[in-house]
């Protein structure tokens, strides 16, 4: 036998490379749950919690006026005009409030969207509790339809006095596999 043979990896360490593939590839499908899971606790990303059931009437501060924005943006792709009926709000925190967003098909097709909301700063996303809103539903509108969704709200009592301003944004996403069925 020549001494300049290579010397072939063990099997021990092949095991252990496909053990580390497989690895990163599960962790890398676990990634977005975790993700999803980290943002619901923590507020990050400025992600909003669901529907919000109230359980007796939220408390109303007087001496106090947080400014709501509202801010719309189409994914790509998405033909519909979207936007709020009015660009911002002042509000008391507890105080519920109630407003309406305009959603457009300018298309010669029905199609379906689903609208996503996000809340800046993102650490405040936990004090923005929605009771009503059309982010919980899908929107499909006929040709040419038009409608006005309803957004009803309040901020939390509790949010820092320092989050004297709010920002509600939402994005549309164009469903086409829904209206397709």
């Amino acid at each position: 036998m020549s001494e300049n043979m290579p010397v072939k990896p063990g099997r021990k360490v092949v095991v252990k490379l496909l053990g580390l593939v497989f690895g990163m590839f599960c962790f890398g499908f676990a990634l977005v749950p975790l993700y999803d899971v980290i943002c619901d606790i923590t507020g990050l990303n400025g992600k909003t919690g669901g529907r919000y059931e109230m359980t007796g009437a939220p408390v109303v501060v007087q001496d106090r006026w947080v400014t709501l924005q509202f801010t719309t943006s189409n994914n790509a792709g998405m033909p519909w005009e979207f936007q709020p009926q009015v660009s911002s709000m002042k509000i008391r925190p507890g105080e519920v409030s109630e407003t309406f967003f305009v959603a457009t098909n300018p298309t010669d097709r029905a199609m379906t969207a689903q609208a996503v909301p996000s809340v800046a700063p993102f650490a405040s996303a936990r004090y923005l509790h929605k009771t009503e809103c059309f982010c919980f539903q899908q929107q499909t509108l006929a040709a040419g339809e038009s409608i006005n969704m309803p957004l009803k709200f309040f901020i939390d009592k509790d949010i820092p006095k320092n989050v004297t301003k709010l920002t509600l944004s939402y994005t549309l996403f164009d469903l086409p596999e829904v209206a397709s069925n």
